[in-house]
């Protein structure tokens, strides 16, 4: 060491400082870029998704930091999500499969809601029941005009599936439109239906869920990163796949789903399968035996 630097313990104080602060630039810009992780869609029914991902980030905690998870773009359209995926403005997306978001997005490819999105019941007017409980699968593609939000994935399955569909660009809007008699039917995922209704019971007392039909296909729901992360994307799906393994993971899920599962085991339901077109060939059917064993087998 220099005998000015003796002479002065400031100043080698001075210089050990600036030699960590050189040594260590690169990893404190790393540390900053990862201390959070803009997420979409935001909102109190999409809690489940973000909870999966803070454990699956446990999981993986190793000697990176856990990043905390930051809601962005609510109320922004499944389309406009994934337009700030694509540019940057957004870290994960957690949505299901279709050919557009394979081709431009990076999947995790398991399914973190076990299919149960896929398996529809039907909001109504309460004043319907007797008319929809006598109806075949047959009266409903022909006699029936279903509702959904135009961005969604239902319209091409259920379009093609040969079900009359009216949309709108609001999902709260079809709440009214249900209201006013524009469509009979609105399909709901089974972790979504009766707690949708139960949050709008006051504004909506003449709504309810159908009580003896439900429509089931394959639809998994998946994280989704750009591209050029796939260091996230391995981190996620390493995380999930230890949470699969301790069973960490199906006790997130069933806590969530709990009375949903119950009541579909109680109920006596005429399940009509639909396929769906959309869903691309490389992916694995969902397996509903957590929720529902005697759905159909993944292949």
């Amino acid at each position: 060491m220099c005998s000015a630097c003796l002479k002065s313990p400031s100043a080698v104080i001075g210089r050990l400082l600036l030699v960590c602060t050189i040594l260590l630039g690169g990893t404190s810009s790393m540390a900053a870029e990862s201390t959070s992780l803009r997420y979409f869609p935001a909102g109190d029914i999409y809690e489940y998704r973000w909870k999966l991902l803070e454990l699956a980030l446990e999981h993986t905690q190793d000697n990176q930091s856990l990043p905390k998870l930051q809601a962005v773009a609510e109320g922004a359209t499944q389309n406009r999500g994934m337009e700030m995926l694509l540019a940057g403005d957004l870290d994960v997306m957690a949505l299901g499969a279709n050919e557009e978001r394979e081709s431009k997005l990076l999947p995790v490819k398991i399914d973190m809601l076990r299919g149960i999105v896929g398996f529809r019941l039907l909001i109504i007017r309460s004043a319907d029941q007797p008319r929809m409980a006598r109806m075949s699968a047959e009266d409903l593609r022909k006699q029936l005009t279903f509702g959904l939000n135009s961005q969604w994935a239902d319209v091409p399955v259920m379009q093609k599936n040969g079900f009359t569909v009216v949309t709108s660009t609001s999902y709260e809007n079809l709440f009214d439109m249900l209201k006013a008699g524009r469509f009979d039917a609105f399909p709901r995922g089974l972790n979504e239906a009766q707690r949708e209704l139960d949050e709008r019971q006051a504004r909506y007392p003449e709504l309810a869920v159908e009580r003896t039909k439900a429509i089931y296909f394959p639809f998994p729901i998946y994280f989704w990163v750009n591209k050029n992360n796939p260091a996230l994307a391995a981190r996620i799906e390493r995380g999930l796949k230890l949470a699969l393994q301790d069973g960490s993971f199906r006790k997130l899920f069933e806590s969530y789903h709990a009375r949903e599962i119950a009541a579909l085991q109680h109920a006596k339901r005429q399940v009509i399968r639909l396929d769906n077109p959309i869903l691309p060939p490389n992916n694995a059917l969902p397996d509903t035996s957590w929720w529902w064993p005697d759905g159909p087998a993944p292949r």
